[in-house]
């Protein structure tokens, strides 16, 4: 790894042109014309656009079948179809949950991502070995590309015995979160399902992510119950809700509500921006300071044939999906996959400040809002101060095998 790197005449955020000093992996300084200490490697930025490494909120490396054959999808319309068909198709075809988040972890990288959440699904069937499997992936990539891993019970929590203790375990093992699902629709014991969810993650001192996918009422009396134990549990900052469709579907008075307590408590709201359910409204959550971030939710699976590992497709997607057309508002999505998406995972040291981790990106745009909608090649990624990926491709020898 190169201890020293000099990349000149960038514009970070669109701002004016600059050089960007880099050492022992994180920013060291920012200026213009800036001396290149002995040894240093330098880089012709050419104007470029910089910004900082990309952030995938939500997504599921260990069940895409990026790079692989195509998959015929005839799956039924329900979710719990999609749950089994996908579980049954893993067990048969022994799909590799190792080699396949990788594979999907090095597409993300090579387009700008350096930190991601992934959730990996823990069940009675497979067990652990789709975490084992995500696990080694992470360690492989762990100099170049953080990754955060959720124990996700994709099969629901209660209905299948044992599996709350291979949750507890998976913790033990080294993930870093606690999934959950629809205690209402899957579960169908909310009380129960979000009591054992949580006491699993106050046990570990985790953070905890959950899918909440349940409309209206129902879901409203869903966030309801996790707000009540976020409160009780001291876990202020350490709640984040997936899709959380509801928010959309209640009243403005109720969705304000929430919104409120969820702001109180940072309780974060994370969204893949899907056009076939009703959304929250990206700007009242963010008028009512809760933090949302972009994910692409699966890439490529059993669920779905959609999905890119870019980020700034996702973020396009988003302004898409929200209306967004105002350069301002094309700099709100580009937020959801950056600063607010490392903010509300907690990823630390982040952004294009001095002492942040040098993971930066360079685009040839003229503004933030070109980079959304134009989404260009990058032309390099940098992660940790080392150059990693140019034009799209990633650096022979840059990144382990």
């Amino acid at each position: 790894m190169t201890s020293s790197l000099l990349i000149r005449n960038v514009r970070p955020l669109g701002a004016s042109p600059v050089d960007v000093c880099v050492q022992d992996g994180r920013i060291a300084e920012i200026g213009a014309a800036l001396a290149a200490p002995a040894g240093t490697e330098v880089e012709d930025g050419g104007g470029a656009l910089l910004l900082p490494g990309l952030v995938e909120g939500h997504t599921h490396l260990d069940k895409t079948m990026w790079g692989m054959d195509w998959y015929r999808n005839e799956v039924g319309t329900n979710l719990i179809d999609k749950i089994e068909n996908e579980r049954a198709f893993r067990h048969a075809s022994g799909h590799d949950a190792a080699a396949q988040s990788l594979v999907l972890a090095k597409a993300f990288l090579a387009l700008g991502t350096t930190r991601l959440r992934t959730h990996v699904d823990v069940d009675t069937q497979a067990g652990l070995r789709h975490l084992e499997g995500t696990l080694r992936t992470r360690e492989t990539l762990r100099e170049v590309q953080q990754i955060q891993i959720v124990a996700f019970p994709q099969s629901g929590l209660l209905g299948r015995p044992g599996t709350a203790e291979l949750l507890d375990q998976s913790l033990a093992l080294g993930a870093d979160v606690l999934g959950g699902l629809d205690p209402c629709a899957i579960d169908g014991d909310p009380v129960k399902s979000l009591d054992v969810l949580f006491g699993i993650a106050h046990k570990h001192q985790r953070p905890v992510d959950i899918h909440l996918h349940e409309p209206g009422a129902m879901g409203a009396f869903s966030l309801d119950l996790i707000l009540q134990r976020t409160e009780a549990l001291g876990m202020q900052g350490k709640v984040a809700i997936s899709h959380g469709f509801c928010l959309g579907d209640v009243s403005e008075r109720e969705r304000d509500a929430l919104l409120a307590r969820m702001a109180r408590l940072g309780v974060v709201l994370i969204t893949s921006a899907p056009p076939s359910r009703t959304v929250p409204s990206l700007m009242a959550c963010r008028a009512a300071g809760v933090t949302v971030l972009g994910g692409n939710d699966g890439i490529r699976d059993t669920w779905s044939p959609y999905g890119n590992p870019d980020m700034l497709e996702r973020a396009m997607i988003i302004g898409l999906r929200y209306n967004l057309r105002r350069d301002d508002e094309l700099e709100v999505a580009l937020d959801t996959v950056t600063h607010a998406g490392a903010r509300g995972c907690g990823f630390e040291a982040y952004g294009l400040d001095v002492g942040c981790r040098a993971d930066l990106v360079l685009v040839d745009a003229q503004t933030v809002a070109q980079a959304v909608v134009a989404r260009p090649v990058r032309r390099l990624v940098v992660s940790g101060g080392r150059v990693v990926a140019r034009d799209g491709t990633l650096v022979p020898g840059a990144v382990p095998a």
